[in-house]
């Protein structure tokens, strides 16, 4: 049969795409070495290496197990988050090992499930276009977040610290890397050692050395040593970020590169972290940079996040930063299993899936490109200046990434950006409305050109978050949900003109439509968009990159009851105008939404409009929130003329003489002359951003419902097991974010005094600073002397001058800048400010430094 030249052009547009690998062009496997100058290079043609991707955990300890528990073959959980991967742009993939689920004591290797699956995800990637970087020990136990079983592994026996330090533990290490090294994949019927998707090996995950340098040098020589007895020709790396000081004895050892990791926003808020964070990773500045041009070693991230985080912006001004530290690549930790991705549950400081992370999902995407686009040793200076890079911006205010190339046009939110070049435009994925795309759902989207005239879309289900999903997470409690609905949507492409047809192409999808002037309504799932310019025959199993034309995953909606999500403003200025808004999701949409109070002793009652996909507003007139306590309920209408109140939950309306539940939503309603209390002991000391010391203590005072939180500080400085070489800075801060306290607050710069209620301890007096930190991270602040004696400290607001701001929370790795140095030349402005800082150490007498220092907050107001 013959094909006319439209129909060739088309087919061997489709055979580019599914060799293109998705946007990983020019895709490469084979042997590696690292260069003169510490680079990783492909063997077969010298090219720098690049890659970027995820850490996933699937075959071993808790999603193994729960995947188990919950009916799912991880298998073909495997496969559905493989693909999601592809659509990401995802070419690097990195897990330490659970070696304890696949060794026994004396180190040999056992073939059981774990390394199955194992062995099935990496010929998956493999077939993916992704390579990887196998860390083969871990040190853990298989249980986390769970109790540890009883594993037959060595690390099991031993533990970590026995494993870096006992004869026989450091003997079945090696023993179990030669073994495993040899371990031949039998989905791919070749050995690790072998495996041209293999880039490198990192020996161990986070060992924590604390002997002599001789006889850390001599351990991991022979961890070297063993690995090198399979001949592999692989790259070795070593973990160098926890004991930063012993960097030169592992090169020592015979290891090419060092592993880094990067949490800027630590770990373990058990809540979202607010406020601006790109100040936090303005730079990832090796302190031992000469180590590794002494050595020539290379550089390659292996974990990183921005936990307890739920934005998008900040992903790519990591990324950023780890290329102007000369990082080749890099993989985030961790991404969650999408049959895991409701409850959470693997690692609660981490949330990120495709399905239900869509924004923070993409944000990755981006940092894809910024690893293939931007070289190393790039500079862009320092934030804000950094917020554009490249091709590349990103907002803070707008929550918001974008990666906008001649061929392609991410983003990670609503904007305007106009695309940089639309006729060489071949690739879009986004979330929410752009230049050319406006859609009103929830999910991620992807559009990719087939041939002129003819896009392929993808669009997945609607993703809401219904609870914290940073706190205390279980199978049996629900973080996000999961909506397939149908919403308007308008692609406005110059190629496809204004009418087009719209054609679902994956299984059981039958929809079929011609668009409106660019709008048409659609569900999720796999569509042809076509003006009828292309007359080739497609075949919905056509080859598409590394899949098929009309391959799909989303798992179906989890919506089965309804989620209204809503934080009322803690306070609130009187006689002024503000929104009230809330989240609602349920499985049919509701009738109406009222909010229904008590101020001023009248009750008032508004309808609540829906303004966005599950987002609802009411707005208060200025003339009704008066002094007092605003007590609220909202109550939603279903259909038939069914009523449920919330904050409870309960059916029926307030108003029912046997609505018997009280529970309300309250704002405190002030005075404008009336203090603001940017942080109160009692309601916020858990709040808290604070190194961990030991455990301070939550008084009660003399006073109802008053409390003192005493923190008392041993030594401002201890010194850093992991960094043995830091230079001391006696400087203990802590800090407390305020967005939500002055939310409400009209008139802020009324206020020109800043005063703690407190008391220093140890009887003796106290230098303590208070800084008021602004949106563009810059500080400004006084030191406040005080003494044994509770009571009012007071700084005038005039008086205020700028002072360093500390990075809180506090990153790890440990040898990260303890100050967030900038350029800054913003003045103070109240009307910016998002957090307060308090430092103990400035103006400290030097002979003092050392001793013990402790203080004790009641609030801080602003007056």
């Amino acid at each position: 049969m013959l094909l006319n030249v439209k129909s060739f052009i088309f087919f061997i547009g489709l055979l580019l795409l599914m060799l293109d690998g998705y946007s990983q062009t020019n895709h490469q496997t084979g042997e590696v070495f690292v260069d003169d100058k510490g680079v990783m290079r492909w063997q077969h043609n010298q090219q720098e290496i690049t890659g970027f991707g995820v850490n996933y955990s699937v075959p071993f300890a808790h999603a193994y197990r729960s995947a188990r528990r919950l009916g799912i073959n991880p298998k073909e959980a495997i496969d559905n988050d493989v693909y999601h991967f592809s659509r990401l742009g995802f070419d690097l993939y990195r897990l330490h090992v659970w070696d304890t689920q696949i060794s026994d004591v004396e180190g040999n290797l056992i073939e059981n499930e774990y390394l199955d699956t194992f062995d099935y995800l990496l010929q998956k990637l493999t077939e993916n276009n992704i390579n990887y970087v196998i860390t083969p020990i871990a040190f853990w136990g298989d249980g986390w977040p769970e109790p540890n079983s009883e594993t037959p592994g060595f690390s099991h026996q031993y533990g970590k610290d026995e494993c870096l330090t006992n004869p026989d533990a450091i003997k079945a290490q090696q023993n179990y890397l030669t073994q495993f090294l040899n371990h031949v994949n039998p989905y791919k019927g070749v050995a690790y050692k072998n495996d041209p998707n293999v880039i490198a090996f990192e020996i161990s995950n986070e060992p924590h050395h604390t002997s002599n340098a001789k006889d850390v040098a001599k351990f991991v020589a022979g961890m070297v040593k063993a690995i090198k007895r399979t001949k592999t020709n692989k790259p070795i790396f070593y973990n160098m970020s926890h004991g930063v000081h012993f960097a030169d004895d592992y090169f020592k050892g015979g290891v090419q590169g060092g592993t880094f990791q990067w949490y800027p926003t630590g770990l373990g808020y058990q809540r979202e972290i607010p406020g601006n964070l790109l100040p936090n990773v303005n730079d990832y500045n090796i302190t031992f940079e000469e180590s590794f041009k002494k050595n020539n070693g290379a550089k390659l991230v292996y974990e990183f996040d921005a936990a307890d985080v739920h934005k998008s912006y900040i992903y790519p001004a990591m990324a950023r930063s780890f290329r102007t530290a000369g990082i080749q690549i890099a993989t985030h930790f961790a991404y969650d299993p999408t049959f895991l991705a409701y409850a959470n549950t693997e690692y609660n400081t981490h949330y990120m899936n495709l399905v239900y992370t869509p924004q923070k999902a993409l944000s990755l995407k981006i940092c894809a490109e910024v690893f293939r686009s931007i070289p190393m040793y790039s500079e862009f200076g320092t934030y804000p200046e950094n917020t554009s890079f490249g091709d590349f911006k990103v907002d803070y205010d707008a929550d918001l990434a974008i990666y906008n190339s001649e061929e392609k046009f991410f983003y990670t939110n609503t904007n305007t950006q106009h695309p940089k070049d639309e006729n060489k435009l071949k690739e879009i994925a986004g979330y929410g409305n752009s230049e050319l795309i406006t859609y009103q759902g929830t999910g991620a989207y992807f559009l990719d050109k087939l041939e002129d005239g003819l896009w392929r879309l993808e669009l997945l289900p609607d993703a809401i978050v219904v609870d914290n999903p940073f706190g205390r997470n279980s199978l049996n409690k629900t973080v996000g949900v999961v909506n397939w609905e149908t919403h308007a949507m308008r692609v406005n492409l110059k190629d496809l003109g204004s009418n087009f047809s719209i054609q679902a192409i994956n299984e059981s999808n039958d929809f079929k439509k011609n668009s409106e002037n660019t709008l048409f309504k659609i569900r999720p799932g796999t569509y042809m968009l076509s003006n009828g310019s292309s007359t080739f025959n497609w075949n919905a199993n056509d080859s598409f990159k590394t899949h098929q034309l009309n391959s799909f995953f989303a798992p179906e909606t989890t919506v089965e009851k309804a989620w209204l999500k809503h934080e009322p403003i803690k306070t609130i200025t009187e006689n002024s105008m503000v929104d009230i808004v809330l989240q609602y999701v349920a499985p049919t949409a509701p009738k109406s939404i009222k909010l229904s109070g008590f101020s001023g002793g009248k009750r008032v009652q508004f309808e609540m409009s829906l303004t966005s996909a599950y987002q609802y507003k009411a707005t208060i007139p200025a003339n009704v929130l008066k002094e007092g306590f605003f007590e609220y309920n909202i109550i939603v209408e279903n259909e038939g003329g069914r009523f449920v109140t919330y904050p409870s939950g309960t059916e029926g309306q307030p108003t029912d003489w046997d609505f018997y539940e009280r529970k309300t939503y309250t704002s405190a309603i002030v005075k404008a002359a009336k203090p603001i209390y940017l942080f109160n002991a009692i309601e916020d000391a858990l709040l808290l951003v604070a190194p961990w010391r030991k455990p301070f203590e939550l008084l009660p005072t003399e006073h109802p419902n008053e409390a003192i939180y005493e923190i008392n500080i041993d030594k401002l400085w201890i010194e850093d097991t992991e960094n043995l070489n830091a230079q001391p800075i006696y400087d203990y801060s802590f800090k407390h974010f305020v967005i939500d306290k002055i939310k409400g607050i009209d008139n802020l710069s009324s206020r020109n005094r800043l005063i703690v209620k407190g008391k220093s301890l140890n009887n003796k007096p106290l230098k303590l600073q208070v800084a008021l930190v602004m949106k563009d991270g810059s500080a400004f602040g006084e030191v406040l002397e005080m003494t044994p004696e509770t009571g009012d400290y007071s700084i005038d607001l005039s008086e205020l001058k700028p002072v360093k701001t500390v990075t809180l929370p506090r990153p790890y790795p440990t040898f990260l800048p303890f100050y967030f140095e900038h350029n800054n030349q913003s003045s103070f402005n109240i009307e910016h400010i998002e957090s307060v800082q308090f430092s103990i150490g400035p103006e400290i007498k030097p002979h003092q430094l050392k001793e013990q220092h402790g203080v004790g907050i009641v609030h801080l107001r602003l007056e």
